[in-house]
């Protein structure tokens, strides 16, 4: 099979990884990719939102597979003008994309399909949502109903904050026509972790739990990032409570788009709130998580090429969907400044001496080669992941890794999965 992933950060890597192992690939292509893609196929020269582009390539390299790695694809519409040209889209339809791409759709759908949520308004109206904010209780999460980069939540602490926010998104427009509609919630007190499944359009079958570290600083301070590193199971999330949560978080969703004639094929990813009530879900995400990606494919033992087309075809089986028992952990190394302005074109060196060590690989996010060479191109840079027989073992060797690699101006936590093992002591 020839197989093309659409692309550049480090959950392509990680999925280039991980369908480079399948005995079904003939030649695997990445567009537009990055410095560690390009060591496990080719990458092209197109971008993630050009749709035209990407169809036309999937047509004259006969690809038999097209794999959306980050959301705007999907939101843009990739799976229907591949379906157009004849060609599978491992990725959910458009429609069904807005669970991610309209925070306001997603939102509707929990209300609607039972699936607990914090209480919340959707306002077009600048006025309108000023009045409903300054007559509320704070905190409370201000967000942008369209894709503004992960950038678009503030949990405002004050009212300025919240003022602030929506001023920002309504009347400044800084995140452009995403900030247009808004959705003001409750804020919500837990533990979060994030809760992934495989959807063949009926079928649902849960992933292993992870828990994603969003803030730049240690002890979750600062900005919001992408997400600075991620770590699988999270304990917070036990396995024998995977079948109920898909039941609470995926299940009502797939099936009401199931019975609406817009089945979800792909991955569908609930970001969850462990609060003192029970789990609340926080937003849906139509894709792989990154980093949550990388400790994912790290325990998959299951061929990956086999379950996506399954998704496809509407034949997913749980029995073949295998996860290994070993614990894995991912830490982010950054350029200093991200989420912000920061350097690019550093040399990255110690990479293969990382790889030494066992269980860990090291998936290029922000890289490019440059004369043989590995170079920073953006503000994550890599993501050092390592598998253990427990989460003491798989974080050593993370941050072991991490010392053997060097880049000027890196920046990295050093709390990653300590939440985790406070709860298995």
């Amino acid at each position: 099979m020839n197989i093309l992933i659409v692309g550049a950060g480090g959950r392509e890597h990680a999925l280039a990884w991980k369908i480079s192992r399948s005995p079904l690939l003939s030649k695997l292509f990445i567009a537009p990719g990055n410095g560690g893609t390009a060591l496990l196929g080719s990458n092209v020269a197109i971008l993630d939102d050009d749709i035209d582009g990407l169809t036309a390539f999937a047509r004259d390299n006969r690809i038999d597979l097209v794999v959306a790695g980050p959301e705007l694809p999907l939101v843009l519409g990739l799976k229907e003008a591949l379906d157009a040209v004849g060609i599978p889209c491992f990725g959910p339809c458009a429609f069904a994309a807005q669970l991610e791409g309209s925070k306001a759709f997603a939102k509707t759908m929990m209300r609607e399909t039972g699936v607990p949520t914090a209480d919340f308004q959707v306002f077009e109206s600048y006025d309108s949502a000023l009045e409903y904010v300054r007559a509320h209780p704070l905190p409370m999460v201000i967000k942008a109903d369209g894709l503004a980069a992960g950038k678009g939540v503030v949990i405002a602490q004050t009212m300025a904050e919240a003022e602030g926010a929506l001023k920002d998104m309504m009347l400044d427009r800084v995140f452009g026509e995403a900030g247009l509609t808004v959705v003001v919630e409750e804020a919500l007190v837990g533990e979060e972790a994030s809760f992934l499944a495989f959807c063949d359009g009926s079928t649902v079958v849960p992933m292993p739990s992870l828990q994603d570290h969003k803030r730049i600083g240690d002890n979750d301070t600062g900005l919001n990032t992408g997400g600075m590193g991620a770590y699988s199971p999270a304990p917070v999330l036990p396995e024998d409570r995977y079948v109920a949560m898909a039941d609470l978080a995926i299940s009502p969703i797939t099936t009401h788009l199931a019975a609406i004639g817009q089945p979800f094929k792909g991955v569908l990813y609930a970001g969850l709130m462990m609060t003192e009530k029970g789990p609340m879900i926080l937003e849906y995400n139509v894709r792989f998580g990154d980093p949550e990606c990388q400790p994912l494919m790290a325990r998959l033992k299951s061929d990956l090429v086999e379950i996506m087309l399954a998704c496809v075809h509407g034949t997913l089986d749980p029995a073949k969907v295998v996860f290994h028992t070993e614990t894995s952990c991912c830490v982010v190394m950054a350029a200093k400044g991200y989420p912000q302005s920061y350097p690019k074109g550093m040399i990255i060196e110690g990479i293969d001496e990382a790889e030494k060590i066992e269980g860990v690989n090291v998936f290029q996010a922000g890289t490019q080669l440059q004369d043989g060479r590995t170079v920073s191109s953006g503000g994550r840079v890599l993501g050092v992941t390592a598998l253990g027989s427990d989460l003491g073992q798989a974080r050593a060797r993370a941050y072991e890794a991490v010392q053997r690699i060097s880049f000027d101006n890196s920046y990295y936590r050093t709390d990653i999965a300590v939440k985790g093992l406070r709860r298995t002591q």
